[in-house]
C-alpha cells in the first residue's frame, strides 16, 4: 500500500471534475469527502453485452487517447504488432515521439487484462452507436485539451491517459471513476523532453521499476502462454517512499494546489 496515494487520486481527479463542470462537460462528481474520498452519482453496471438502447449504465469500456509514442503503444510498434505507417509516420518512430494525430483507442473493462477493440466490437459490447463514440472521442479531446494547457503552466506534458464513462438518462455521455491523475495519465518533464530525455511522472515509474527486476517479462511470457501470472513483488521500503512522494507532488504540479 501507497502511502497517501488514494488521497493524491481523489483530489486530483476533483480538480478536473470541477473544471469540467464549469466546461459544461457531464460528470459523476458531487464533492470531495475529509480530502481522499469522492462522493459520487453512481450507475448500473450491466453484466455481459449492454443490450442496445440501455440507459443509466457504466459504459464498460476504457477509452484511451495518446498523443506521443510510450507505453504500450511502443511496445506494439516494436514487437510488429502495429505497422506505425497506419498511425501517420512515414518512418519508424523514437519512444516520446509526437504522434502526427491523437490516436483513439478502445478497450475492455471488465476482462482479466485489458484488450483493444476495433469500433465493431466495442459497439456490440457496449450498446453503443457510432454516434456514441464520436461524442465521447469529442469529449476527451476536449478535456485533454484543457489538461494539457493546464499543465504546461507548470512544466509538464500530457502524453497520454484513459477515461471511463457511463450514459445517463438521455444516454449522454457522463466522465466517471477517475482521471488526469499519476495512475490513469502520463505526465513528462517539459524541459526534459525539449532536451531529448524522457522524465515518467505517472506510475510508469513503478512499472519501469518491475521492469528493471525482471517481473513484466515473465507477467508477459505467462500471460502469452496461458500459465497462471506470477505474484507481484512488494515493493521497497525506499520504493514506496519515493512512490508516495511522487504522488503528493505530482497533485500539486498538475492542480497548482499545496498539498
Amino acid at each position: 500500500m501507497i502511502p497517501d496515494k488514494g488521497a493524491s487520486l481523489a483530489r486530483t481527479s476533483s480538480f478536473w471534475f470541477s473544471i469540467a463542470y464549469k466546461m459544461g462537460l457531464k460528470n459523476h462528481f458531487i464533492y470531495l469527502e475529509n480530502g481522499n474520498r469522492m462522493i459520487v452519482r453512481k450507475f448500473n453496471i450491466i453484466e455481459g453485452k449492454v443490450p442496445k438502447g440501455e440507459k443509466n449504465y457504466l459504459v464498460p469500456l476504457e477509452f484511451v487517447m495518446r498523443y506521443y509514442v510510450a507505453g504500450s503503444l511502443n511496445d506494439r510498434i516494436e514487437k510488429g504488432k502495429l505497422d506505425y505507417r497506419n498511425i501517420g509516420f512515414r518512418n519508424k518512430p523514437e519512444y516520446g515521439e509526437k504522434l502526427p494525430e491523437p490516436l483513439f483507442e478502445m478497450t475492455t473493462k471488465f476482462e482479466k487484462t485489458d484488450r483493444l477493440l476495433d469500433e465493431r466490437e466495442a459497439m456490440e459490447i457496449a450498446g453503443l452507436l457510432h454516434e456514441d463514440i464520436q461524442d465521447i472521442k469529442e469529449i476527451i479531446l476536449k478535456m485533454d485539451e484543457r489538461i494539457n494547457s493546464e499543465v504546461l503552466k507548470r512544466g509538464l506534458i500530457h502524453a497520454d491517459g484513459k477515461k471511463e464513462f457511463a450514459l445517463d438518462s438521455e444516454r449522454s455521455p457522463v466522465i466517471v471513476d477517475t482521471f488526469g491523475t499519476a495512475d490513469e495519465d502520463r505526465f513528462w518533464e517539459k524541459n526534459e523532453y525539449e532536451n531529448g530525455n524522457i522524465i515518467e511522472n505517472s506510475k510508469e515509474f513503478v512499472r519501469q521499476y518491475y521492469r528493471s527486476i525482471g517481473y513484466y517479462d515473465e507477467l508477459m511470457k505467462a500471460r502469452f502462454s496461458g500459465a497462471n501470472e506470477p505474484p507481484i513483488p512488494a515493493l521497497p521500503e525506499d520504493m514506496i517512499d519515493r512512490t508516495s512522494s511522487l504522488y503528493k507532488s505530482l497533485y500539486e504540479r498538475i492542480t497548482g494546489m499545496k498539498w
